[in-house]
């Protein structure tokens, strides 16, 4: 087995896949080599190559652009590959999650999009739109660019904006540092985030390139909760994740950093769930983003996404199978995705 790793110079995010697959490749003298392959001939350096692993980065505009052809194109020429079309097609459109979500028949919230200014209008006259409700950019991740609208006026001021000049994908810098400070409770926490902030620059600066997102407006209903969200991930027959505390005073969690491990939150109806929708999309890997409401304890998947924050993972210590029978052990997400890959 020879396989190629995609790894960028420079920065690497600290949720990187790359070093994990390398590190374990060299542990195990599994032959591989790392590449750019957006700055060489990337057709001829996957010749003679049986697997291709890329965990593309939204926060790359140019990973977002030609990932998914190389990977397409490296699957015509018979290598594996990782992320397929069932797991990454979608990536970083929740539009598109939506559409998949809803022809699966999947849990989510009541979800609009609207193409034009007169049908949202439309939609507001007839009642359809209930307050609060949540409107989301179709791109962009970690809570960046979910906003809570509370009123039609409120809304109808995002939508005329959405259908003029729009609103830029890339993360606030008043929100990303006021996110980071309110999760943070102790010197070590603020210490690592500090660390990080290379990293967060190197993000800013690979969203420049991404055009604003415009002509449209996707809004999705507000689901009542006790104070967080769940990060719930499916590997091939496994099952793990970990739970998200809100901000305060904010009903955002996903992009805070802080994660809980209670394994109590893993009800049967969320994992049965989680499962079933992985099974219809064909997933080898894919992260769900959980809401429980409090009212009836129902999961509602909110969006989706085949890259996470893998590490987080390992502090679950263990995993779920599809009877819902909890093993002792660590989910590593992209070894498991190598294994999955080479087992085939």
């Amino acid at each position: 087995m020879k396989v190629v790793v995609f790894r960028k110079d420079g920065v690497l995010h600290s949720t990187d896949w790359a070093s994990v697959w390398i590190e374990y490749f060299e542990a195990n003298g599994i032959e591989y080599k790392a590449v750019d392959l957006l700055k060489t001939n990337a057709i001829e350096e996957l010749k003679g190559y049986d697997m291709l692993l890329w965990q593309f980065a939204i926060a790359d505009y140019r990973q977002m652009l030609e990932a998914r052809s190389i990977l397409y194109s490296a699957k015509r020429m018979g290598l594996k590959v990782f992320p397929d079309f069932n797991d990454s097609w979608h990536k970083d459109d929740k539009i598109a999650e939506m559409y998949l979500l809803q022809s699966v028949n999947a849990p989510i919230p009541k979800s609009f999009v609207f193409y034009d200014l007169e049908t949202l209008k439309t939609a507001l006259n007839n009642g359809d739109i209930q307050f609060p409700i949540i409107f989301k950019l179709k791109a962009g991740s970690g809570s960046n660019n979910v906003k809570m609208v509370k009123t039609r006026r409120q809304l109808l001021s995002y939508a005329k904006r959405m259908f003029g000049r729009g609103y830029s994908p890339a993360p606030s810098v008043v929100f990303k540092a006021s996110s980071h400070i309110q999760s943070s409770h102790n010197w070590e926490t603020v210490k690592k985030k500090f660390k990080r902030i290379p990293e967060f620059l190197s993000t800013l600066k690979g969203y420049k390139l991404y055009p604003n997102e415009r002509g449209y407006v996707y809004l999705q209903e507000f689901i009542p909760n006790d104070g967080f969200d769940m990060k719930v991930v499916v590997v091939g027959d496994k099952l793990a994740g970990f739970s998200r505390p809100t901000r305060k005073n904010d009903f955002r969690a996903s992009g805070g950093g802080e994660f809980i491990f209670d394994r109590s939150k893993f009800t049967k109806n969320v994992i049965e769930s989680a499962f079933e929708v992985s099974k219809k999309m064909g997933s080898v890997c894919i992260g769900f983003d959980y809401v429980i409401d409090k009212r009836t304890e129902k999961g509602y998947i909110v969006e989706m996404c085949c890259g996470f924050a893998h590490s987080a993972l390992l502090g679950m210590k263990g995993w779920f199978d599809k009877d819902c029978v909890w093993h002792d052990g660590e989910l590593n997400a992209p070894i498991e995705i190598f294994k999955i890959l080479a087992s085939e």
